[in-house]
């Protein structure tokens, strides 16, 4: 046995450091967290002080009987998990559910997986940092508080199974307040003047830097352009200067890996932490944008080698957030001679951004010589503005350049802005070639991108490194948002050309309002907004929940008792939920729509158990001419919201299902499911294609749907039975296998497809029947003794070792 047990979180990481260190260490892995709060409602006693009891799971006792046997054996633990809250918290699990001694226990950290940061972190220990665990308990404890309490108020005032979170609850309100600050949006038309002078090679643009709201406006600037002089009237050139980017935090890897790789913002992350632990990039949770010395004579040594002297520049970055958690590095290359790195593309792509930006922080800026001529027009008071910009020394650009956020850019021309002009002379006489009026239409903010919500949940100083990936999958995974793509709608716009002599008027089309990737609310996600809006401000508000943030950093540095912050939150907010329990009316986001006119009856749309509906009628019954009368109900279809959809929409869904026609003695019905349009026939579902409205569905269309479906059925099946015909071989998207009741089998690799008998085919089902099955990730796991956690000053192991 080897004198010394290292133990780290991942089992890459554990493989990457064994290479590093020689046979007197043994490296293992605690696959994360070995120990979480109990499920249930008395983990936290707020009476003594919020006392925690803590379990090992099912899954992981077994790592903690293999950690056990080690620690014993070895004469030194050391505990070498991540250098952050989460990980110094880890290190505390590890040493109290271990029964690890200080004497015989160090606590290493580094911010790379390289054998200098190894050994270098060997050489300087320390023991475990209790003011890093508080604030990681504080963080946690609070967040289970929020969650407990809140989620039955919602159980009772709003819908069953939902949840609440402190930092996701947040999230939502921004995408809500921003959906709803989309709808109020009325876009304004302007006209946008754009004059092409000169021919060939020698053309460009100029511009007329006012708009004109009026169409007549802008023809009269046309038509008095007809007869005009047009001349340079001055012109200034200058030089300007460009500088890189600071190399990566997480956030604006996030942001980054999103705009450029379109990458999710928690698949950067799972890939980012790949990267770590095979030690090819430094630690990927950081607020830092700081560099060492080491890197920057490392990214100094390659850009001189591959670029040369004029490319390089030092600099030193500072790190603007005041909430900064740690002071780790930036995320940078651990060598920067790697230019790219082994993996799959996903890996290497990331990679490869990581080393560009590191990189391009540490290279000259980009010299442009900008150029601006004003152009003089006879008949009118106003000036054309055309603009040029010569690169004059790429400097960085030769790397990187960043992306912008969609609601950062500026609204471009087709040609471009900043296009190289012509040798010009002031006085010079120009030529027109033509002018053109476009109509363009104001913008509302644009939703945002799992990526600009990070951006913006930083700028409000909201969540940490750590928590900026779990909260925007937490939001999606309860349904209160939804990540999707959109078509958009067509919108006419109006032109007027003026070309030799002449003023030509057309009508054009464009698609405006489409969305890619965008994070949208769902209906209930905004109801449930708006109750906790109502009835638990502090909750959803941004400035406090800010507060809160700052609290930990502050339990961090050792200057707030966390405790003490804990009690002054938790105090006055289990009142408000006591009294919202009593008080509050059950929340559904009901919305009067208006009178059906054919009925006259009442329409109105709200949330109900199963989601959102609109209801026809009211809810009570009435008698009329004897008969009872209920409502009726209609769900609402995707991309519908309870609080746009309008009374003509509503009324459109009372539509469906209707019969469109006879097939084969049966009828067809088209209706709306759970998973959209289709149609109906003779017990069978057919879905109906994206581009058909199923409003609109003719009988014909109804029968091609029906047919095509059966032929690729048929094209699909290669063999059914007679002795049961749910058994069949069918050709997946994987190759054949065999359907067998709820089963669906693998077909050996020996067996051919054509050849298999019923009785084959029932072998291999029993023979998969048979087989354990593999527990799920998420399955109920058997839990292990409670054991109790300290809630004040020194946890218990740590006191225990001092009296010993």
């Amino acid at each position: 046995m080897a004198k010394n047990l290292l133990i780290v979180e991942s089992p890459a990481k554990a493989k990457t450091i064994e290479g590093y260190l020689g046979k007197d260490f043994t490296v293992k892995s605690s696959y994360g967290h070995i120990r979480d709060l109990v499920k249930s409602e008395d983990a936290i006693d707020i009476n003594k002080n919020f006392e925690q009891k803590y379990e090992v799971p099912a899954d992981k006792k077994q790592v903690v009987s293999e950690l056990k046997k080690l620690a014993k054996e070895a004469e030194m633990v050391w505990l070498a998990s991540d250098e952050d809250r989460e990980g110094e918290a880890i290190s505390w699990h590890l040493f109290d559910t271990l029964g690890l001694k200080d004497a015989t226990t160090k606590r290493i950290v580094f911010h790379e997986i390289t054998k200098g940061a190894i050994e270098k972190a060997i050489q300087n220990p320390r023991k475990i940092d209790y003011n890093l665990v508080y604030a990681q308990q504080a963080r946690r404890v609070l967040d289970r508080l929020v969650g407990f309490e809140l989620s039955p108020v919602l159980w009772k005032k709003v819908k069953p199974s939902l949840s609440a979170g402190r930092v996701q609850s947040v999230a939502v309100r921004l995408i809500v307040d921003r959906e709803r600050e989309i709808n109020k949006f009325s876009s304004e038309a302007a006209f946008r003047i754009v004059a092409i002078f000169g021919k060939g090679k020698e053309a460009f643009k100029a511009e007329l830097s006012e708009r004109f709201s009026k169409q007549e406006d802008a023809e009269k600037f046309l038509t008095d352009c007809i007869a005009a002089n047009f001349a340079i009237k001055s012109l200034e050139t200058r030089p300007t200067k460009r500088s890189p980017a600071a190399p990566f935090t997480t956030s604006t890897l996030q942001q980054e890996a999103s705009r450029k790789l379109g990458y999710s913002v928690s698949r950067t992350m799972q890939l980012a932490q790949k990267l770590y632990e095979y030690g090819k990039i430094t630690y990927m949770r950081t607020d830092s944008v700081n560099l060492s010395d080491t890197a920057l004579e490392a990214s100094r040594k390659q850009i001189i080698s591959a670029y040369g002297d004029k490319y390089h520049q030092v600099r030193k970055y500072k790190t603007k957030s005041a909430g900064a958690q740690e002071a780790h590095e930036a995320i940078r290359p651990t060598f920067f001679e790697n230019h790219t790195t082994d993996g799959d593309a996903s890996e290497r792509r990331l990679y490869e951004l990581i080393w560009k930006r590191a990189i391009a922080s540490q290279m000259s800026e980009a010299q442009f010589e900008k150029t601006t001529a004003k152009i003089d027009i006879s008949t009118r008071s106003e000036d054309l503005i055309a603009n040029g910009e010569v690169m004059k020394f790429d400097g960085f650009l030769k790397v990187y350049l960043e992306s912008k956020d969609e609601d950062e850019e500026t609204e471009l021309s087709e040609d471009g802005d900043n296009a190289m002009l012509p040798p010009l002379a002031q006085g010079q006489v120009l030529t027109l070639r033509d002018m053109t009026a476009t109509e363009r239409f104001s913008r509302p903010a644009a939703r945002y991108t799992e990526a600009s919500l990070v951006k913006k949940l930083e700028e409000l100083g909201i969540g940490r490194p750590s928590t900026y990936a779990p909260t925007i999958s937490t939001v999606q995974n309860r349904g209160y948002v939804v990540k999707e793509d959109r078509e958009g709608k067509v919108r006419a716009y109006r032109t007027l050309v003026l070309q030799n002599g002449a003023i030509t008027k057309e009508t054009k089309t464009e698609n405006t309002g489409a969305e890619k990737s965008k994070l949208f609310p769902t209906d209930i996600g905004a109801v449930v907004n708006d109750f906790l809006v109502q009835h638990f401000k502090g909750i959803v508000d941004y400035h406090f929940t800010a507060k809160v943030e700052k609290q930990f950093d502050e339990i961090a540095q050792g200057l707030t008792e966390w405790t003490d912050m804990i009690r002054s939150f938790y105090t006055p907010f289990h009142v408000e939920v006591e009294s919202t329990k009593e008080t509050a009316e059950r929340a559904t986001g009901e919305r009067d729509l208006g009178i059906d006119p054919v009925s006259g009856k009442a329409v109105s749309v709200r949330i109900g158990r199963y989601g959102p509906f609109v209801q026809l009628g009211e809810s009570e019954s009435k008698e009329e001419g004897g008969n009872t009368v209920k409502p009726a109900y209609a769900s609402l279809r995707a991309g519908q919201m309870i609080e746009t959809i309008t009374l003509e929409e509503a009324m459109n869904l009372f539509r469906l299902p209707k019969k469109v026609g006879f097939y084969e003695e049966k009828d067809m019905t088209v209706a709306i499911g759970k998973f959209g349009p289709y149609i109906r026939h003779n017990s069978a579902f057919y879905s109906l294609p994206k581009e058909l409205d199923p409003h609109d569905v003719t009988e014909t269309q109804a029968i091609e749907i029906i047919e095509a479906k059966r032929k690729r059925d048929a094209e699909r099946l290669i063999k059914v039975f007679e002795e049961d015909p749910d058994v069949k071989i069918l050709n997946g998207r994987w190759g054949p296998y065999i359907e067998f009741g709820k089963l669906n089998l693998k077909i050996p690799k020996d067996k051919d497809p054509n050849t298999l008998t019923f009785e084959d085919c029932k072998a291999l089902a029993e023979i998969a029947e048979k087989e354990p099955k593999k527990p799920g990730r998420f399955g109920a796991k058997k839990a292990a003794p409670a054991k109790v956690a300290p809630a004040k000053k020194k946890p218990a192991a740590k006191k225990a070792a001092k009296k010993k």
